[in-house]
């Protein structure tokens, strides 16, 4: 998004070491792996109108809603079971991507 030059640089920063870190970490047994979560039913959010919170969820491309904590949680449980994802960046975003 216009004006967001240091956010997108620490998010990049983010993925681009994701994949590094595993592999320096995996000879210790340990796994890394880094979600990008897009718009999701936070206290932050509940803070905003709902008219606010209803357009920010239209704008996700499927499921237009905002993200529920629970989706999360799915990931999250559904990563730590599968050792064989490592050093991988995974989106939780319904396809979101935030106009300028």
């Amino acid at each position: 998004q216009v004006g967001q030059a240091a956010y997108s640089a620490s998010k990049g920063g983010i993925v681009g070491m994701t994949l590094p870190i595993a592999r320096d970490l995996a000879p210790l047994g340990i796994r890394v792996v880094t979600i990008a979560p897009g718009l999701f039913s936070t206290p932050l959010l509940a803070g905003l109108p709902e008219k606010v919170r209803s357009f920010l969820g239209q704008q996700v491309p499927f499921p237009s809603r905002l993200g529920y904590p629970a989706e999360y949680a799915h990931l999250v449980q559904a990563l730590a079971e599968n050792p064989m994802v490592n050093g991988e960046v995974v989106r939780l975003d319904g396809a979101l991507r935030m106009q300028p």
